[in-house]
């Protein structure tokens, strides 16, 4: 989907340093990266750079309280280069930096995606061979550039069509994409290759939106994956997005059906960009952050139920960056107080529960 930092009014930014003296990092509490460490599990949030750089509370409550950030819109193919020959990693740079002197983990999002490409790029006429060598120069670059630092890659994300009918074959699933429409359904596959081939130690991911719960799409996303691990591709894990809604709840146990049948392929399943927006929930405001939180804590506890679930991955961390704005998705509000969906991550994490083998 598409990310972009949201910034609220000049007297809100300002007003962040006053917010500290009253919502101070330290919540009295084990921080969530702790807790989180206790069940084996990393917990994180992407992580918007423009915030990273400009606000000292973001920083703060990012580094105190998690253990791993996805680079948001850092590492996307056109804030990435905006030309054929430039690239730009300053943004990228920064994450990864702040996050090396936090003793947090990083997850490289996203080399291959539908959308925020560069002009040169979607309107430029080229053979399929020139977009073979484009593709393959590209991951090799970004991937060998952050070798070893960079412990994930949302390798190749939402290939597959909106709407997919049920049993439909792995091809006719797939989104007739940019890259699709230019090399073929291979560049899935290629991908992988040309990722694995710049650091062999890197975990590699398909990521999805909308294939958290059973059903034709996750049917497609099993079927797509298990293709993949056939053809020898390397292939470590599988993103479930979880953008979700408070007024329709997840379907938990959907989930967890669907997760494990992913983790018998031998495959790692991560919590990748999760958040609840609010509008239309109903009820009175507090009506609706208590069932905001009930989702968190439940999708949480999903994933902590399956061993092979080892990452729990926030779309942000507070409602002042949301791509959701002017919704209120997220555990943070917008002067940095905790939510009651933050303290159902520390109830969650706090269960003293065993996960399932």
């Amino acid at each position: 989907m598409r990310r972009r930092d949201v910034l609220l009014s000049a007297g809100l930014v300002l007003g962040s340093a006053a917010c500290a003296l009253h919502h101070p990092i330290d919540t009295g509490a084990p921080a969530l990266r702790e807790l989180a460490a206790r069940r084996h599990l990393e917990i994180g949030v992407a992580v918007s750079a423009g915030a990273l750089h400009d606000d000292p509370l973001y920083r703060q409550w990012l580094g105190r309280q998690f253990s791993l950030v996805s680079t948001e819109n850092a590492l996307k193919f056109g804030p990435l280069r905006p030309a054929p020959n430039r690239y730009d990693f300053r943004d990228a740079d920064a994450i990864v930096a702040f996050a090396g002197s936090h003793r947090m983990r990083v997850r490289g999002h996203t080399l291959v995606w539908k959308r925020q490409l560069p002009g040169w790029l979607t309107d430029g006429v080229f053979t399929r061979d020139g977009l073979l060598a484009i593709l393959r120069e590209h991951i090799l670059h970004v991937v060998g550039r952050y070798r070893g630092r960079v412990y994930a890659w949302d390798v190749v994300n939402e290939a597959l069509r909106d709407s997919v009918p049920a049993g439909a074959a792995v091809e006719g699933a797939l989104r007739p994409n940019f890259w699709f429409r230019g090399i073929g359904p291979e560049y899935i596959e290629l991908a992988f290759r040309w990722a694995h081939e710049a650091d062999p130690g890197a975990l590699l991911f398909y990521n999805e939106a909308r294939a958290e719960a059973l059903g034709p799409r996750s049917d497609a996303l099993y079927a797509l994956v298990r293709r993949l691990l056939e053809r020898g591709v390397p292939l470590h894990g599988v993103g479930l997005q979880m953008h979700l809604a408070a007024q329709a709840p997840p379907d938990t146990a959907s989930i967890a059906a669907n997760m494990r049948r992913l983790a018998a392929l031998g495959l790692e399943i991560q919590v990748t960009e999760m958040d609840v927006a609010l509008a239309k929930a109903g009820g009175a405001p507090d009506e609706q952050l208590a069932k905001q939180a009930a989702i968190y804590r439940d999708v949480l506890r999903t994933c902590l139920s399956v061993t092979r679930c080892t990452a729990f991955v926030m779309w942000g961390m507070t409602d002042r960056y949301t791509w959701r704005y002017p919704d209120i998705p997220l555990v943070l509000d917008r002067s940095y107080r905790p939510k009651p969906a933050f303290g159902a991550l520390q109830e969650a994490l706090s269960d003293s529960a065993a996960r399932a083998p």
